[in-house]
């Protein structure tokens, strides 16, 4: 296969490749303009039609949290301050009370600190048209993957309207074509590969509360919204056109009991009543029944690679469920990894794909296994004496020492720290203060012990005293 010599954007010479990525989403996309940035060629395959154009994209949440780890891949390529200037901060989350009141739960005690709160069509249109820009980017839509050996970097895709084959030989493959994807399906006919899916027994659906008659939002804008009840929740998150996308999480028995109207309208006005005037009956009723809800699924796999022709990153390699906002990010930082690691090898391909797959699964799996906690912590600890006494205590000391003790959603959310490290620093936490309490356990004990033994001293002197005046008035 042809290959070719250029300069890379540091003015080093490189050795270019010809990649073919499958999948023209949000971590397909952007790692289409990281690759075709350093001069490599780049086919940039999409099953679906083309996102500029669609009005739908059925069964996909239309709201994305973008934070720390998605802005860094989005800086590297230029994006990130015209995303930041369509996306809409979220400086804590606003909880509403089964009594209707309200609480605030800053994400820290730094106000600028934020999440952002953006489209998903709107951010797949800016990747694709930024992607477009570049000579040797090259995106082929309306191609299903058919046939092949992924494995020597050769596929097949067929066109879905005309039905016409295209055979694709390729220095490197990178699937990118979501948590079914059809890349991985290939990975899995080989021995060594090392797979597993998760469905929770909760589901997911979407409905929308419009903008008010002046136009404006109809709940305070820079808060990610909770409604926690426990076993299930109802979030909400802002869009630019002043309306919000809500979306209801709870167990599949529970949507399988709401079965009319009114059974809707009733479970509303129990769990979530001050809800309903925001979205209003009618439309909540149109939009519960349209669509049913939707599964949620965890992707872990191992190793990423196939020798020095296959890569999976983003959601084809570690689906994650969507309670900590980071499936997005975190496939934007795969990007951002794997730039570090052409950087680092040149276009070693073995080198880089071992060194990705090393370095990046148990980081992946360990954001995993946190998003799956944080729906607990989502639906149920947010309203627990002893999930905001620990808040407190960790955003004393971040604020008494930032370089010392980083709570774990900041280490999550608003650092670079590798997801594995965030989960042994929250552990080496828990065992710190652990130590303390007992400590100060143990200073209590000891002080009432010694609270205790002078009561008693003085008892004893008292009845000493006592006694000596008896005897006196007897004499």
């Amino acid at each position: 296969m042809e290959k070719y010599s250029t300069k890379d954007v540091n003015g080093a010479t490189t050795s270019n490749l010809n990649i073919s990525i499958v999948g023209a989403g949000l971590v397909g996309s952007l790692a289409a303009i990281h690759l075709g940035k350093r001069g490599h060629k780049i086919k940039l395959y999409e099953y679906r039609e083309d996102i500029r154009t669609a009005e739908l994209v059925i069964g996909r949440s239309i709201n994305l949290a973008l934070s720390a780890r998605g802005r860094k891949a989005l800086a590297e390529v230029g994006l990130e301050d015209k995303l930041l200037e369509h996306g809409i901060p979220m400086y804590a989350r606003m909880i509403h009370n089964l009594d209707e009141s309200h609480k605030i739960i800053p994400y820290d005690n730094k106000s600028s600190q934020a999440i952002y709160s953006v489209g998903r069509k709107y951010l797949n249109e800016i990747l694709l048209n930024a992607a477009e820009k570049y000579p040797n980017i090259e995106l082929k839509i309306n191609r299903k993957l058919s046939g092949g050996q992924v494995s020597n970097g050769e596929m097949i895709f067929t066109d879905t309207f005309t039905k016409e084959e295209e055979k694709v030989s390729s220095d490197l493959i990178v699937g990118c074509d979501g948590a079914f994807s059809s890349v991985r399906r290939e990975m899995l006919k080989k021995p060594g590969f090392n797979y597993s899916q998760t469905y929770i027994e909760h589901g997911y659906l979407e409905l929308c509360i419009p903008p008010a008659k002046d136009g404006g939002f109809k709940m305070p804008e820079n808060y990610l919204h909770i409604w926690p009840r426990g076993k299930f929740m109802m979030i909400a998150l802002p869009n630019q056109d002043r309306t919000w996308t809500v979306t209801l999480f709870m167990p599949f028995e529970n949507f399988d009991a709401i079965k009319s109207s009114s059974d809707l309208l009733s479970f509303f006005n129990i769990y979530f009543a001050d809800s309903i005037p925001l979205i209003g009956e009618e439309r909540l009723i149109k939009d519960f029944f349209k669509t049913p809800a939707q599964h949620l699924v965890a992707i872990k796999c191992r190793p990423y690679h196939i020798s020095s022709k296959v890569l999976l990153i983003g959601d084809a390699g570690h689906a994650v469920v969507p309670f900590y906002g980071q499936g997005m990010n975190a496939g934007f930082e795969d990007c951002s990894i794997l730039t570090e690691l052409f950087t680092q090898y040149d276009s070693n391909l073995e080198k880089i794909l071992q060194e990705f797959s090393d370095q990046r699964w148990e980081d992946a799996h360990a954001i995993s296994d946190l998003a799956m906690y944080n729906y607990v912590e989502m639906r149920d600890l947010v309203n627990k004496r002893s999930y905001l006494m620990r808040k407190a205590f960790d955003d004393f000391l971040f604020w008494l020492m930032p370089n010392f003790w980083v709570p774990l959603y900041n280490s999550v959310s608003f650092s670079h720290m590798p997801y594995k490290k965030c989960v042994d620093n929250r552990a080496w936490q828990d065992k710190m203060l652990s130590k303390v309490f007992k400590f100060v356990g143990f200073l209590v004990l000891c002080g009432a012990g010694v609270g205790i033994y002078s009561f008693t001293r003085r008892l004893n002197i008292n009845t000493e005293i006592i006694e000596w005046i008896e005897k006196l008035k007897f004499n």
